[in-house]
């Protein structure tokens, strides 16, 4: 299996952070933000389920910038043979 070796940039770890704390962050930005911060300065990569999940952020029209960028940075760092 392929590793992908990139890692949130600091300028996405610092919007998930914003997400967290924002009480009226919607609960899909938290789960992004939460995961784009576990891999912040880490080799884990995005889980299949979460990937699946940034994937149809990516493609539907109803989801913010914030939650766009979060879901690509995910997507990119996701498995390569995916």
């Amino acid at each position: 299996m392929s590793k992908n070796s990139k890692q949130t940039s600091n300028k996405v770890a610092k919007l998930a952070s914003e997400v967290l704390r924002d009480p009226s962050s919607s609960a899909i930005q938290k789960k992004l933000a939460g995961s784009a911060l576990a891999q912040t300065h880490s080799s884990k990569q995005t889980g299949n389920e979460m990937e699946s999940e940034a994937s149809r952020v990516l493609k539907s029209d109803k989801y913010n910038d914030t939650t766009k960028t979060l879901a690509a940075s995910l997507v990119s760092q996701s498995n390569k043979e995916r």
